[in-house]
């Protein structure tokens, strides 16, 4: 008898040999679903092109207006809008073996800009107004606040003036996070168009090479952060139009900045009159039907993965995305909800939680079929799953038995340094354990690290600056101030950041205004603070000062970036120990040929500090926190090279509270060759 093939992941890590038959089941159920796409579709690429079917569409013979849902338990459809009065009994629609619900329009029945939804007479002859869950855009009224679609059909399309970026030439993807709504100093809702002009020059002058937008997907509750989105084809008229959209990624191209979509596949809004619940009065539709379909911590639905439809939903989501308004790539939320019945909340404690029947085999055929998709699409695509729970393969190739994602987000690293700021002093921090945390991944499966994103950031929380200096920062940050609270912050801020980026993973992730010490949390406008927008924008002005200490960090966050970039370090091979002192709080580690010297200590300064070098010869030092350019103190001679001696160590002054960076220059003995 014929052994079956070992899966190539089994083959990769020899820990997952126990799980190799749930691999192959893995591989066979993908295998099987693609299939199934092929017979149904054709292609993968065609069957995920439904948006060209559903929703609202042109007949290309006739000129025509076709609107097509899928609503099979509805014992009714009727299109209501502005082209008929809102009628809600004159424009019937018809329902197919499918359960797919169709109507034609005279080609001048609708127009650009008409208001329209579809009236729904349910599975339980309850009858709502609901907005197609095709719809390619939505507007509020600023009134009622009621939410509709709208036609978007423009006499003049959008022409895109800028290539699309070459993803071949980004290696390593270093990527700034980044809110429309949010990213503005005045305290309003700020759009597209402002984010383009005033704030990728930004970035692109840090020397990021990818942004990553929150919160583009439709949703009804701007302080859900985008996270309970409604209209999933729909990019949030909040922030501009369809168009102003365009001009962002378009300009984001001009500038060879890639561009993300943090993309919500991973459940849906609750609501019935924005979003998909109950859309056909069924709550097994697009979503579990009991309590499988309902997040226990989200208060959303859940998708069912199985579902043929749902599958082609979502898939067709992200082609839409991609062609239309070339994204580069995705961050998928919430993929840990998606793989586990339990939405993580199950301990994973041995390898076996990754296999066993808590897995939901749809949910991982699925993101297979997706990063298959996206990869066909757009070629080098970055695709980031946001998983906590650590499922071994997640990035690897599916024909491995992985799921295909690119890079996984490296989330234990930000939890750590928050936790570690909050609960320990200075002089207790542990070395090894700080070392064990940027380093605790499975190697072949790329990680954007990160010390901080927008979690950290949000009401009840603080960032890393003000976990550091708090209400100092409202006093203390002028250039002549005189504080140790802020002397400290800012020495601790620049070292955390670079050791999570040199030694934390493959991709670098930052979150908009972290890199200049953004002083305030983010509180979206509610209730609670009377709908304020008062920190729901960030302070540019803060860094543009040059009387205050911001412009410090953020001098620093452009050095670091341009370093990492121009040595290739998070292309490079994981980062080797050299030194972990716990006595001496010292930390040195060795990647791309560059020693790391970071010295933890509040107080120690240690003129000659020796450790065994990975190659002998002249050191010199490329970057040094304590430069008065980075709000550091200048005290030492960088210019001085270093040598190591006859037994092939070197040694370094260490001041407290620095990290410096050596590159080695000459391979020989102590004397120089320039002299």
């Amino acid at each position: 008898m014929r052994r079956p093939p070992i899966p190539g992941l089994v083959m990769a890590d020899s820990w997952l040999q126990p799980y190799a038959r749930q691999i192959r089941d893995r591989q066979r159920l993908f295998d099987s679903k693609l299939k199934k796409v092929r017979h149904l579709g054709g292609s993968l690429e065609h069957y995920a092109s439904a948006y060209h079917y559903f929703g609202f569409n042109r007949d290309r013979k006739t000129g025509e207006w076709i609107y097509r849902e899928w609503a099979p338990g509805a014992q009714g459809l009727y299109l209501i809008g502005d082209f008929n009065g809102w009628d809600r009994s004159s424009h019937v629609m018809l329902k197919d073996h499918r359960g797919v619900w169709e109507i034609r329009l005279h080609p001048n029945a609708l127009k650009h800009g008409d208001l329209v939804k579809v009236h729904v007479v349910d599975s339980t002859g309850e009858s709502k107004d609901r907005i197609p869950a095709w719809i390619h855009r939505c507007v509020q009224n600023p009134e009622t606040y009621d939410f509709a679609g709208q036609i978007w059909c423009p006499d003049e399309r959008y022409e895109w003036v800028n290539k699309q970026v070459d993803l071949s030439r980004i290696d390593t993807p270093y990527i700034y996070e980044a809110h429309i709504g949010m990213s503005g100093e005045e305290e309003r809702v700020h759009t597209y168009r402002e984010f383009a002009d005033q704030v990728l020059p930004r970035v692109a002058q840090l020397g990021y090479n990818t942004i990553q937008l929150m919160a583009i997907q439709e949703h009804p509750y701007y302080g859900s952060f985008g996270y309970h989105v409604s209209s999933f084809f729909a990019p949030s008229s909040r922030f501009g139009t369809p168009d102003d959209l365009k001009y962002l990624v378009d300009k984001a191209h001009g500038l060879n900045v890639a561009v993300l979509l943090d993309i919500v596949h991973s459940h849906s809004v609750k609501n019935e009159a924005e979003g998909l619940s109950h859309f056909d009065g069924t709550s097994g539709m697009y979503f579990m039907s009991g309590s499988r379909g309902v997040h226990p911590d989200w208060d959303s639905c859940c998708f069912d993965y199985g579902r043929d439809e749902v599958m082609q939903f979502l898939l067709s989501n992200l082609k839409w995305w991609l062609d239309e308004y070339h994204f580069d790539g995705f961050r998928f939320d919430g993929v840990t909800s998606m793989l586990y019945y339990h939405r993580g909340h199950e301990p994973f404690e041995q390898m076996g939680d990754y296999f066993g029947t808590s897995v939901d085999p749809d949910a991982v055929a699925y993101l297979q079929l997706a990063n298959t998709l996206i990869q066909r699409v757009k070629p080098g695509a970055f695709v980031i799953g946001e998983d906590m729970s650590g499922m071994p393969g997640l990035c690897r190739p599916v024909d491995e038995g992985g799921i295909g994602f690119s890079h996984r987000l490296a989330m234990g690293i930000p939890d750590y340094w928050i936790k570690l700021i909050k609960d320990e002093k200075d002089e207790d921090w542990s070395i090894g354990n700080m070392w064990h945390t940027l380093i605790n991944r499975r190697y072949g499966e790329p990680n954007i690290a990160y010390a901080e994103s927008h979690d950290q950031a949000l009401v009840g929380d603080k960032t890393i600056a003000f976990q550091l200096m708090d209400s100092a920062m409202y006093w203390k940050m002028g250039i002549d101030e005189q504080s140790l609270i802020i002397d400290r912050g800012i020495a601790l801020h620049k070292m955390i950041r670079l050791a999570s980026l040199s030694a934390g993973g493959e991709g670098w992730l930052n979150f908009m205004g972290n890199e200049f010490g953004h002083p305030e949390w983010i509180d979206f406008p509610r209730e609670g603070n009377n709908w304020s927008y008062r920190y729901c924008r960030r302070q540019w002005s803060l860094v543009d000062r040059q009387d205050l200490k911001y412009k410090w960090l953020n001098a620093f966050d452009k050095a670091m970036i341009t370093l990492a970039k121009s040595k290739n370090i998070l292309g490079s091979m994981p980062a080797t120990p050299l030194s972990i002192d716990e006595q001496n709080k010292v930390l040195i580690f060795t990647r791309a040929n560059l020693v790391f010297v970071f010295n933890w200590s509040g107080d120690r300064a240690i003129p000659n500090y020796q450790f065994q070098a990975p190659q002998a010869g002249e050191w010199r030092v490329i970057l040094d926190s304590d430069n008065p350019i980075y709000g550091g103190f200048n005290r030492q001679d960088t210019s001085i090279s270093h040598f190591t001696d006859e037994q092939g160590k070197l040694s370094v002054y260490t001041l407290p509270r620095t990290v410096t960076v050596l590159e080695h220059v000459w391979r020989g003995g102590m004397i120089s060759p320039r002299g």
